[in-house]
């Protein structure tokens, strides 16, 4: 059985791609390629088609991580019923979401930093407006939280094992 992870920000180009990339990393790392699917979208569509945002795509590569194929999207009524866990960046990315969503998939909506161990924050700052550290910064935090989750994926694949 597969565990899909769907990862959101606003317009999908710095982010999200970011934390696909990592957790794609991640799981490759940890032997689940084959039962985690990973993805990301946004909450809007003003970048559609496009790649990563240069900053995002340098910061990543920087960190070992590609993000090079990156195609923006927009989330879909679909993704709602696909996913397992639809993480959000920020408060707004999860309130747009939750309008979306409907009711018996609201479960599956969270913000991402919940998963994480070494920082307190509740969101993920975006980094559009602002210069290249800000986006080292969403990675710090993104690596962390991507390992929390990882931990959830990584449980979940042993228990259908299991079973």
């Amino acid at each position: 059985m597969m565990t899909k992870v769907l990862f959101v920000c606003t317009g999908n180009i710095c982010r999200s791609p970011s934390a696909e990339g990592v957790f794609r990393h991640l799981i490759k790392e940890a032997g689940l390629a084959e039962v985690v699917g990973i993805d990301s979208a946004g909450t809007h569509n003003f970048h559609l088609g496009e790649g990563a945002d240069p900053r995002a795509l340098a910061a990543a590569r920087k960190r070992g991580y590609e993000i090079a194929e990156h195609v923006a999207r927009q989330v879909t009524p679909e993704d709602y019923r696909e996913y397992d866990l639809i993480l959000a960046m920020d408060w707004e990315n999860l309130s747009a979401m939750q309008q979306q969503c409907p009711k018996l998939h609201q479960h599956k909506l969270m913000l991402l930093m919940r998963f994480a161990n070494e920082f307190e924050e509740a969101t993920v700052p975006d980094p559009y407006y602002g210069g290249p550290e800000g986006f080292g910064k969403v990675l710090d935090y993104l690596e962390d939280s991507c390992q929390g989750v990882l931990e959830l994926v990584r449980k979940r694949a042993t228990q259908y094992q299991a079973a």
